[in-house]
């Protein structure tokens, strides 16, 4: 039997085996200056010089670092603030080592490997954690820093119970995800009035929740004391207010923020409606001159701008969507069925969808798909499958689904860093080796935690959860000439998140071995089997029926594999769950959730990631960070590598980059074969080309991919602006059937501001259409049409849909503003709408 302590080995550090060397000296290090403008002002935001990298960081992955997770103040180094990615790395590793080996998971002989086998993949930008871990964790251990208590908890072991957390960083608040239940009460414990306290103080530190608010009563519902509710909406919007308040407060990022509702809700057409309507107000609002950016006057005038909403839909109402017929539903009174409604299943699903079409909210939740997966489906208390014990909300990003009241702290694996493009091999012992390390990472930041309320203190003691998440999957792919939309791609690409989450689950039996599985785990030991046996199924490890299942999921196509020359990919795909179900059975799991895939926004960019999470390329043209300042027009260096492995020359491959350098798309590059042309598809279509990833061609990875993933997967389907609410319907009900648990869709041009790589249309402006801003603009844009403008800066000119405006960022003002998952990154200094 492999014990636990049998994988703290070296792996990555074998050079420091007897010699006097540390980690750090495994790298070559050279200092950059790192400033970042504000792009509305011109002015400098951020400025250090003389700080230390890794000397192959790019300069963007320097810029995100060092304004984004260098802590600023009170480092005991001379300076006052990190200054080398040494110091950071030292603060994280040595947070981590300390407690691991306090609570037994690693012992004091393996420790310095442990520690440097961690060093050593950050600094290589193999992995990364979520952004709050770089925030908070080690300051009190490494440097000192010391502040009051924020009114945070923690779980004492020892004592076994939650107790006030004595001050701000001798226990970390790690975790990027929160899920918040809400009960129908004003004031009080998880009430009305104590989730606006919890949100604040989640926002003020960088953190993201969810709530599904169906408990509360409708309008016109009868209160106990007389009178009647004003009911849910009414409150939705004091708390999308609060949310909008601490986004203008000071703080990194705008507030990330989940609101889910069921769809029996009474008011769940006035829910549903509510963005779309607001939005209307804010073209209008444009017409007569208002500011209409997004941290303009229009949008601070309007409700609902401040978070994701989602619908919560049972495969019961999916079937009478799917069935045709005009079946018609109830809408139930939470309290009284004085308020309750008959409606037509069409009506309600017309409208969703035309609301989603309208201004890409709400997204759909499908309920009874999210819950066929729960590992813990009896909570505490052993109600199986009572309302408090399903799974009712996600976090902001929609990839941490479990029980309301816990938390999840995240990390990403950059698995473009163990694929060899000249071998044409994974290196999948390195992969297995740190998903190992990383899983004994996030289980310690959950045991020297702390946590916003005391119930997510004790529930997230008792559960564990964890949400490990791969990185720069579109990269990879088409560094191996597998197009995204692709058997080929999606199979790879499930085999992968397969791999991460097998392995995970046998990590965490290994711990669950040496330090105790989760406290509940006894009382969910038959639901989580039966939910590791399915996934090990879908894994092909086991060859029996799948359990408890109303439909299919999509099983790895193992014949496909060995096609490819994958076998390996295939035989460790399999072993993984062979080894997570054999011996979690036996002594239980350290956790009851271990993987999420996440939109990896910062982190992304700090990993030099080409692409983030599982998204493919958005264009063929990226634009570099100069050391000096300034930018560099780039081609996508990763189509250089798929032209290689492909075969072509060096002459064949400079004259198709040229071609695209010039014209900025690939259809029609000389040399280029048409046959070739699906390997580099992108999400969007490129200036003049006609190609992008069909909407379904996004929904297929991600139902390939969610039988592997604990949680779920954060990912936005972009559609051109000429798609229908009929395409908006197939999209979405296709995603029912193939099991995805949530997903989201933006038409291009559906907010009035948007994001800037999104535009897959171009039109004439109509001029009766025209806010009197853009009247101007055109007027401007006439004489300028006069003069000779050269032809790459046509080309790169991004079409903006009338009406609208380019979102910019929060942070420093730019509008290189990228959709992310079902967020937003800012590719200029890494600011992100999300959690993680």
């Amino acid at each position: 039997m492999n014990h636990l302590y049998n994988l703290i080995s070296r792996y990555f550090t074998k050079d420091l085996e007897g010699t006097n060397k540390t980690v750090y000296d495994l790298f070559n290090w050279k200092t950059v200056k790192v400033e970042i403008l504000d792009y509305k002002t011109n002015k400098l935001i951020f400025s250090r010089d003389n700080l230390e990298f890794p000397d192959f960081y790019s300069q963007n992955a320097c810029n995100i670092i060092a304004s984004k997770y260098f802590r600023q103040s009170g480092v005991p180094n001379g300076n006052g603030y990190e200054r080398s990615m040494k110091e950071i790395t030292h603060r994280l590793v040595n947070f981590w080592t300390t407690y691991a080996l306090e609570q037994g998971l690693i012992t004091k002989d393996n420790s310095q490997i442990f520690y440097d086998e961690l060093a050593y993949g950050i600094l290589s930008q193999r992995w990364a954690p979520n952004s709050p871990q770089w925030f908070n964790t080690g300051l009190k251990l490494s440097y000192g820093i010391d502040k009051d208590s924020e009114g945070h908890f923690y779980y004492d072991e020892k004592l076994d119970k939650v107790m006030p957390s004595t001050d701000a960083f001798t226990r970390t608040q790690g975790s990027a995800c929160f899920i918040n239940g809400i009960d129908d009460t004003l004031l009080g414990p998880r009430s009305i009035t104590d989730l606006i306290t919890t949100e604040t103080r989640l926002f003020k530190q960088g953190s993201g929740t969810g709530t599904n608010f169906s408990n509360i009563r409708a309008i016109d519902e009868p209160l106990s004391g007389g009178g009647k509710s004003s009911g849910l909406m009414s409150f939705l919007k004091v708390l999308d207010r609060n949310a909008g308040a601490i986004k203008s407060g000071g703080t990194t990022r705008r507030a990330a923020k989940m609101v889910c509702l069921d769809y029996d809700h009474p008011e769940i057409m006035e829910f549903i409606t509510w963005k779309a309507r607001e939005e209307q107000k804010v073209r209008d609002l444009g017409k007569m001159g208002y500011d209409i950016s997004f941290e303009g006057e229009a949008y601070e005038t309007v409700s609902g701008q401040n978070a994701n909403n989602s619908v919560r839909f049972s495969d019961k109402f999916m079937r009478k969507v799917i069935s045709k017929n005009d079946d018609t539903i109830y809408l139930k009174g939470r309290k009284s069925e004085s308020v309750n409604k008959e409606i037509s299943v069409n009506e309600l699903w017309n409208t969703f969808n035309e609301s989603s079409w309208n201004c890409a909210d709400p997204a759909p939740q499908f309920d009874d798909i999210i819950n066929a997966w729960h590992t813990c489906p009896a909570g505490e208390d052993g109600l199986y499958g009572a309302k408090h014990n399903r799974i009712n909300a996600s976090n902001p990003c929609s990839e941490y689904h479990f029980l309301d009241d816990t938390a999840c702290n995240l990390a990403s694996i950059n698995i473009r860093k163990f694929y060899d493009e000249h071998t044409k091999t994974f290196d999948l012992e390195g992969l297995t080796h740190l998903t190992a390390l990383i899983q004994i990472v996030l289980d310690t930041t959950i045991y020297q935690g702390q946590f916003p309320t005391a119930e997510i203190a004790r529930k997230s003691f008792m559960f564990r959860t964890t949400g490990l998440g791969i990185a720069n999957t579109g990269s990879t792919l088409m560094a191996m000439a597998i197009p995204y939309d692709s058997e080929e791609g999606r199979n790879v690409s499930a085999a992968i998140m397969g791999i991460v989450t097998g392995y995970s689950y046998y990590v965490s039996s290994l711990m669950a071995e040496k330090a105790g599985a989760f406290p509940k785990f006894k009382i969910n030991k038959e639901y989580m089997l039966r939910v590791i046996r399915n996934h090990s199924r879908a894994a092909g490890a086991m060859l029996d029926d799948f359990e408890g299942l109303d439909y299919s999921p999509i099983k790895v196509d193992h014949d496909l594999l060995d096609k490819l020359s994958l076998k390996d990919l295939s035989e460790t795909l399999k072993s993984s769950w062979e080894l997570a179900y054999s011996h979690g059975k036996e002594v239980g799991y350290r956790n009851a959730q271990v993987t999420v895939i996440a939109p990896t926004g910062t982190i992304a960019l700090a990993m030099d990631c080409d692409t983030t999470s599982i998204e493919p390329f958005f264009s063929h043209i990226v634009w570099k960070n100069l050391s000096g300042g300034g930018y560099m027009k780039l081609v996508n260096t990763t189509i250089r590598t798929a032209l290689e492995t492909l075969g072509y020359n060096k002459e064949e491959m400079d004259s198709i980059i040229s071609y695209i350098d010039g014209n900025g798309r690939i259809e029609d590059a000389p040399f280029l074969k048409e046959a070739h042309y699906p390997i580099f598809d992108t999400a969007n279509k490129s200036h003049g080309g006609y190609r992008f990833i069909s909407p379904l061609g996004h929904v297929k990875m991600v139902a390939a991919l969610t039988p592997f993933v604990s949680g779920a997967i954060s990912k936005t389907v972009n559609l051109p602006n000429d798609a229908t609410v009929e395409d908006f319907k197939a999209v979405h009900e296709e995603s029912w059937k193939l099991g995805v648990k949530c997903i989201a869709l933006y038409r291009d041009g559906s907010k009035v501001s948007q994001p800037l790589n999104v535009s897959l249309d171009s039109g004439e402006k109509k001029l009766e259409s025209m806010t009197y801003q853009e009247l101007i603009d055109y007027a401007k844009s006439l004489e300028n049409k006069l003069k000779n403008i050269p032809e790459e800066a046509a080309i790169s000119e991004e079409v903006i849909p009338e009406g609208h405006h380019k979102v910019k960022c929060g942070n420093c003002g730019s509008e290189q503003i990228v959709p992310n998952g079902t967020c937003s990154l800012c590719l200029t200094c890494g600011s992100t709408s999300g959690c993680s």
